[in-house]
């Protein structure tokens, strides 16, 4: 195996375990607990889910930007020759970490301060924002997905 392999390799992991992450809760476990489950329990749900799930993606997130940029040394001599693709990666990876970052460090300590107080309105107001970045940087992946597979060369 080559070293380009296995960064690749690495690379393509975090970047399945993120942005997968986020479609399975948004398009699967979000809808699923809607329907079975009372506010309250919804809520404690949410908690649990972000804490192991974050667990996964804070080395995704951290592993993505090293096996991008040993990528980037060993198939370009600089910046400037690689193609655009590589640079709408660089920046879409930047606005999808700074949803993440604005979840961990803002939304989900209001999230737990909500439930702790069982103030189940709050809490389901600040999960509703929790939702929409989410959404948001779903689509920003998804988007990010498809243009490393398409390869654009405009």
């Amino acid at each position: 195996m080559t070293a380009h392999a296995a960064l690749y390799a690495l690379h393509l992991l975090a970047a399945l375990i993120w942005v997968g992450g986020m479609f399975f809760a948004w398009m699967i476990l979000r809808p699923a607990a809607v329907t079975t489950l009372e506010p309250p329990a919804r809520l404690r749900l949410w908690l649990e889910v972000f804490r192991r799930f974050f667990q996964w993606v804070w080395p995704a997130v951290l592993v993505l930007p090293f096996t991008g940029v040993g990528m980037l040394h060993l198939s370009f001599q600089s910046m400037e020759a690689a193609p655009r693709y590589v640079h709408m990666m660089i920046g879409l990876y930047v606005a999808m970490l700074a949803l993440f970052v604005r979840i961990s460090a803002l939304l989900l300590p209001q999230l737990r301060a909500a439930v702790s107080a069982e103030n189940w309105p709050e809490g389901g107001a600040v999960l509703g924002r929790i939702r929409r970045v989410v959404g948001f940087n779903l689509l920003i992946g998804l988007t990010l997905v498809t243009i490393v597979a398409v390869r654009p060369t405009f």
